[in-house]
């Protein structure tokens, strides 16, 4: 049985081109707002890289019904762009990747509306965490509650050293509930996670790095955007392998750390099992034999 779908489905795209989310919102889903998050499709060099922005400057990025819709939108869209090799999730807001949730409409919300608004949150960080392509949250700035947590659903994270971070939800008297409590868990460790938790502490980048929450810490620089700029880096290095087989290698390693060991193994047998009749693996190992750069076209 297969355990992922290849079937190409094409996007017409420009050079960092923004798509507006709300012609790619399906029709039950609407926005009561103006776009605050956007993708570009970068090309040239960095063709197949999609950088998804934050933009929400008047309330940092803050996470409202609007802003969890649009980004639905589009998570939904880039699940299905086979041109698409790697997602950056990123701020166009200087000094802040994302504040956590919008408090202000919070407040306004009915207790009966509280608990499923945080469940749509969850369930958003984890088609996140599935989209099928390698993701780069990329923080160079505030990232504090759902803002960490959205970060954490990504696969690689490159933090700028006076990043702000951290799951501060009990200094509200309440926990982190889009995933938090658990992605933080398997990333840190639990001790390590509690502690954090417990004390709503706030760390730079430098202390996140420590503690292996980023993969990567950077010197900010002028421009603001030196953890953008080291995930670009990344994301260049990552296009030039498969895109066959880093799908099928982030879907082994995903599935694979929720079962055990035997188990684990067999479902990167099943992975393996589908690259071999590609033209991506005769393509790789021609340009190896002819001592080339290879070309994949992800078939």
């Amino acid at each position: 049985m297969a355990l992922i779908n290849f079937g190409r489905v094409m996007f017409t795209k420009g050079t960092q081109k923004c798509v507006n989310i709300s012609s790619i919102l399906s029709r039950s889903v609407t926005s009561d707002c103006s776009d605050e998050i956007y993708v570009d499709f970068l090309e040239g060099d960095r063709t197949g890289i999609a950088v998804c922005s934050l933009c929400r400057p008047q309330a940092k990025n803050s996470i409202s019904k609007g802003l969890r819709n649009q980004f639905r939108g589009i998570l939904k869209m880039l699940k299905s762009d086979n041109d698409v090799r790697v997602m950056i999730l990123r701020s166009a807001v200087p000094g802040v990747f994302c504040a956590g949730a919008d408090l202000k409409e919070r407040a306004k919300m009915l207790e009966a509306e509280v608990g499923p608004f945080v469940t749509s949150l969850r369930l958003l960080g984890m088609d996140l965490r599935d989209l099928p392509m390698p993701t780069i949250a990329a923080l160079d700035g505030a990232a504090l509650g759902g803002g960490l947590e959205f970060a954490m659903c990504c696969d690689i994270r490159v933090a700028a050293d006076c990043a702000k971070m951290g799951l501060v939800e009990t200094k509200l008297a309440i926990i982190p509930g889009a995933g938090g409590t658990q992605h933080l868990s398997r990333i840190v460790g639990i001790a390590t996670a509690k502690e954090l938790i417990f004390t709503g502490r706030v760390l730079d980048g430098i202390e996140a790095h420590q503690l292996r929450l980023v993969n990567h810490v950077t010197a900010q620089n002028e421009a603001g955007d030196a953890a953008y700029q080291k995930a670009l880096t990344i994301a260049e290095e990552i296009t030039m392998n498969g895109p066959i087989a880093l799908r099928l290698a982030k879907l082994a390693m995903n599935k694979g750390s929720e079962v055990d060991l035997v188990n684990a193994l067999k479902i990167e047998e099943a992975c393996y099992s589908q690259i071999i009749t590609t033209k991506d693996r005769r393509e790789g190992l021609n340009a190896f034999a002819e001592k080339r750069a290879p070309k994949y076209i992800g078939e």
